[in-house]
């Protein structure tokens, strides 16, 4: 099959276009699937969500059967998720819990670990290119009390309206050296080497689409050309659009997102005293099977 994503094919590529956007998820009412139990799908519950992954790049489940982190892991497996990414603040299962740690320093220090924004991102942008993070599952156990909504963008999507806009941008924001995030150290020297590479590329063996993008200001060098620095503010505009297939949801308890890492925000928000919110989150090294 011919690669859509080859800036030298224009044809696969309009051929790939239009039928993504005749079938794109323009609701995010549309995402959400009811299941009964997330751990032990029907075949229908299966089929739905992996409809909309196929679509969209992700689904969004629903359900109140109660939920730990062993259910989030026999979740994914039913998607083919198996390869958890070991990130050092996951626990012995490789699944993290995402929730406010006031009394944590070494969480506290980290944006997720809070109640503040976090601007548009996929996850494991920092990662290098053996650990590359394809595939998420983000379970909700506890909702905020006020705010903490995510708004959800197909990373194919970002990347077709960049490039119906304007080619060059794709080429600069495929540039090995793109997009650079500064080695970060502790009290032993260097915990985590610098890693610069594309923000678009494209998987050799299964010719998936990977994004890796942060909008964060802080920790993050862009290669200072004309051409990429343009391409970056075309992409900043795009995510503060108001672009249909721009979804903004709310994880209640029982909800989760699984997606190909597509791109995402969450908003501020605060707990109510006794009930924190509360999510589970898994990485994985794999994409959705099938998507």
């Amino acid at each position: 099959m011919q690669n859509p994503f080859d800036l030298d094919n224009p044809a696969a590529y309009l051929h790939w276009r239009d039928r993504k956007l005749a079938r794109a998820i323009c609701g995010a009412g549309e995402l959400v699937v009811e299941v009964n139990k997330p751990d032990a799908l029907t075949v229908a519950e299966h089929a739905a969500l992996l409809d909309r992954c196929q679509r969209g790049n992700m689904a969004i489940y629903a359900s109140h059967a109660a939920a730990d982190e062993d259910t989030v892991r026999r979740f994914g497996l039913q998607f083919g998720l198996a390869s958890l990414d070991a990130n050092w603040l996951a626990g012995e299962q490789g699944i993290t819990r995402v929730t406010v740690c006031a009394d944590d320093g070494q969480r506290q220090a980290y944006i997720p670990y809070t109640d503040r924004a976090i601007k548009w991102h996929t996850d494991g942008y920092y990662n290098p290119p053996e650990r590359l993070i394809r595939g998420m599952v983000m379970h909700c156990v506890q909702s905020a009390g006020q705010g903490g909504g995510n708004r959800l963008l197909d990373h194919e999507i970002a990347y077709l309206m960049l490039r119906d806009e304007n080619s060059d941008f794709i080429r600069a924001l495929s540039a090995a050296d793109a997009m650079t995030i500064p080695e970060r150290t502790d009290e032993q020297g260097v915990a985590r080497a610098a890693q610069t590479g594309p923000v678009f590329s494209v998987d050799p063996a299964s010719g998936t689409l990977h994004m890796r993008y942060t909008a964060r200001t802080r920790s993050i060098i862009w290669k200072q050309d004309a051409a990429t620095l343009e391409a970056v503010a075309a992409l900043e505009k795009l995510l503060a659009s108001a672009l249909p297939h721009i979804h903004s949801v709310t994880l209640e308890p029982g909800m989760g997102l699984l997606c190909n890492n597509v791109l995402h925000d969450r908003a501020a928000f605060s707990n109510e005293p006794d009930s924190p919110r509360l999510l589970f989150r898994a990485r994985y090294h794999e994409r959705i099977a099938a998507s």
